[in-house]
Order: structure tokens, then sequence, then C-alpha cells
């Protein structure tokens, strides 16, 4: 410290510039750990920014399973909100043979390769067998599920944990669809459609055409749902 004078001749203390740089230093020091713990705070689901340089970090491939049986609005809603957030999304068709369908697998395919077209970075693939084991030969290490409402969470819950046992590191994100959307389900939409119902509303034109299209050639042969 300086002792110097001001105009009236009273003493007065003065940091000497060579103080200056130390406490610039610790001023700097300071501002980057709160810094890097505001960066931390921000990070989504608490990761380090590090782990997460886009919005959910290290993730750039996930698949979205499900039966499709048939593709709704809500499934389309999903898909669009996911392909916003990662690098690709693999809409993978189950095509269980235990599971009675409508639509055979490769008829679901198509049409969501056709109604899904003008959706970037979406590729359509079908898959038999456990679906973590799929993701890992797709090089995916998250999968994505949409939530539609409170009754979905208890079988989504369960086989999200299922899944993180058998595959500890494939995460499991859930997406909810447009509040529109959240009473909306591919058996709803076959239920109104055989019963002559209207589904324009809830399907694409082309998978309304191809539902009056397949229940008319059920009813033809006499077949069932």
């Amino acid at each position: 410290m300086s002792r110097f004078a001001d105009p009236a001749g009273r003493p007065t203390n003065v940091t000497e510039p060579s103080a200056v740089p130390r406490r610039t230093a610790s001023l700097s020091g300071n501002f980057a750990a709160e810094s890097q713990r505001s960066t931390l705070r921000a990070a989504p689901f608490g990761f380090p920014s590090a782990l997460c340089p886009g919005r959910f970090g290290p993730v750039k491939r996930v698949i979205y399973p499900g039966s499709f049986d048939p593709i709704t609005n809500g499934h389309l809603d999903v898909i669009h909100r996911a392909a916003t957030l990662f690098d690709e999304v693999v809409v993978a068709v189950a095509s269980n043979e235990q599971k009675r369908s409508l639509f055979t697998a490769d008829e679901r395919v198509a049409l969501i390769r056709d109604v899904s077209s003008g959706i970037p970075k979406v590729r359509i693939a079908r898959f038999d067998g456990l679906l973590v084991e799929f993701a890992k030969a797709e090089k995916a290490n998250a999968v994505v599920r949409g939530l539609r409402a409170v009754s979905d969470f208890e079988f989504e819950f369960q086989m999200a944990l299922m899944n993180r046992k058998l595959e500890p590191e494939i995460e499991t994100i859930f997406l909810t669809p447009a509040e529109k959307y959240t009473y909306l389900s591919s058996r709803i939409v076959k239920e109104i459609a055989r019963l002559g119902g209207d589904v324009s509303a809830f399907v694409p034109v082309s998978v309304a055409r191809a539902l009056r299209e397949k229940l008319a050639t059920l009813a033809g042969g006499k077949g069932a749902l």
C-alpha cells in the first residue's frame, strides 16, 4: 500500500498496481469455477456438458420400436419429435409371428416408409427377437418410447428396466405426443375402421385407404382381425 495526499492534503491509501493482477487472477479463477458449475447444472439429466455435445450428448442413433399395426398420427408425431433431437431415428417394426396382426410386417414397413418419406433422418427396418440385440446391431445406444397417458407408464417403465438389465449401455427415452393424440392407439383405429367409422382424422390418407382395402379383403374371405 502507498500513501498519497488528496487535494485537501489528507493522506489516502491506494492499492499499488502490482497487487491488481493477483486480485484479477483470483477473480478469473472464481469466475471459471462458477461458470463450470453453472454448465454442469445446465447439462441435461445432470450429466457434464462434456458428455452432452448435443441436446442429448453422445446419443446419435435411436430406435423407435413398435408393431405399428397400423401406424397412426400419434406415432408420426413421436417420429417427428425424435428426428429433431437425434442424428438418425430407426423405426423398428416388430415382426412377432406369435402376435396376430392385421397387416404383415412387410406391409407395415411399406406403409411407414410411405408416410415418413418427408421426415429427414428416418430409416425403417424390421426386427425379430430382443430389442436390445437389434439396437446393438444397429449401433444405437438409446430407445425411444411414446407415452400417451399414465396408464402407459407402468408397462413402459417395467420394459425399460428389463432392457437396462439385459443391456446397461442402452438407455430408454420417453417422448410424449401432442395432447390431441394422447387417446389414440392402433387398436382403437382398427376397431373404428372395422365398424365402418371414418379414421381419416387418426391416420394418414394412405393408411386409411390401406385399412379399407384390407378389411374389405378380409370381409370377402370371411377373415377376422
